[in-house]
C-alpha cells in the first residue's frame, strides 16, 4: 500500500513491529515482511525520557527510506518527550506517518497536528494505558488514526491487556470510519478479541517475526480483521 493512499473507508493494516526484528538486518527483514503481505512497517521510536528504553531514531528511519525505496509505509510511533521539536526532522527521514503520545503534547496537541500535516505525512495520536480516552475526543475529525496501547508503552513482548478494548469500542462508536490500531501484546488470538472491540489495524511484533510462518501468521490476523468490518 503506497503510504498516500489510505482509503476512506475502513480496511483491515497489518503492522508489524520493527522492535522484534534481527537488527543486524532490519533490512532485509523490512523486505521481508512487506513481501509477506504486510501493509505498514511500524516503527518504535524511543528517547529513554517519556518512555525507560532507547530504540529507534531518525538515523533508522533515513536508512530504512533509502534502502526500501519511496513506497513503503513507514508508520513511525514517536514515545518521546517534546515531538512537536522532531516534525520536520523525522518528514526528511521520510517518515510516512507519525504517531504522538498526547501525553506528551499540552496544549500545543492541534497546532502539531497541523504541522504535521502540512507537510504531507499522516498523523495520529495514542496514549498510555492509564490516560483516559476523552482526551482524545476534541482530535477525532483531525487525526487519520489513534492508536490504542494494549501494553505500557517502551518494551516489546509484554502481556495484551483486555481492559484497554473499552477504549477501542468508545472510540469506534464516537468515529465510525477512524483507523483505530491496537499495539501490544498481539497474537492471532488477541487480534480477534481487538476485531471484535473494533480496531482495524494491528501492531505485533514477536508474534509475526517469531512465527514458522510469517505470511500464514499476516494472513491469519487480516482475516479476523476482515471478519468483524
Amino acid at each position: 500500500m503506497l503510504w498516500t493512499e489510505i482509503p476512506m473507508s475502513l480496511t483491515t493494516i497489518i503492522c508489524p513491529s520493527l522492535l522484534a526484528c534481527d537488527f543486524a538486518r532490519l533490512g532485509e527483514e523490512s523486505k521481508d515482511l512487506l513481501d509477506g503481505g504486510a501493509d505498514w512497517l511500524h516503527v518504535d521510536v524511543m528517547d529513554l525520557h517519556f518512555v525507560p528504553n532507547l530504540s529507534f531514531g531518525v538515523p533508522t528511519v533515513t536508512s530504512l527510506r533509502k534502502y526500501l525505496g519511496p513506497e513503503p509505509f513507514l508508520d513511525c510511533h514517536l514515545m518521546i518527550e517534546n515531538p512537536d521539536k522532531w516534525v520536520e526532522v523525522f518528514h526528511k527521514a521520510g517518515a510516512s506517518q507519525l504517531t504522538l503520545h498526547i501525553e506528551t503534547l499540552g496544549d500545543k496537541a492541534g497546532e502539531v497536528i497541523d504541522h504535521v500535516k502540512s507537510l504531507g505525512m499522516k498523523c495520529g495520536l495514542t496514549l498510555k494505558p492509564k490516560t483516559d480516552v476523552s482526551v482524545l475526543f476534541p482530535f477525532l475529525d483531525k487525526v487519520d488514526l489513534v492508536l490504542v496501547m494494549t501494553v505500557e508503552p517502551g518494551f516489546g513482548g509484554q502481556s495484551f491487556m483486555p481492559e484497554m478494548m473499552e477504549k477501542v469500542r468508545i472510540l469506534r462508536e464516537k468515529a465510525p470510519t477512524l483507523i483505530i490500531q491496537v499495539d501490544g501484546g498481539l497474537t492471532e488470538e488477541t487480534t480477534k478479541i481487538a476485531a471484535e472491540a473494533g480496531a482495524n489495524a494491528v501492531v505485533a511484533g514477536s508474534s509475526i517475526l517469531n512465527a514458522k510462518d510469517r505470511k500464514q501468521t499476516m494472513a491469519n490476523m487480516r482475516a479476523t480483521l476482515q471478519s468483524h468490518l
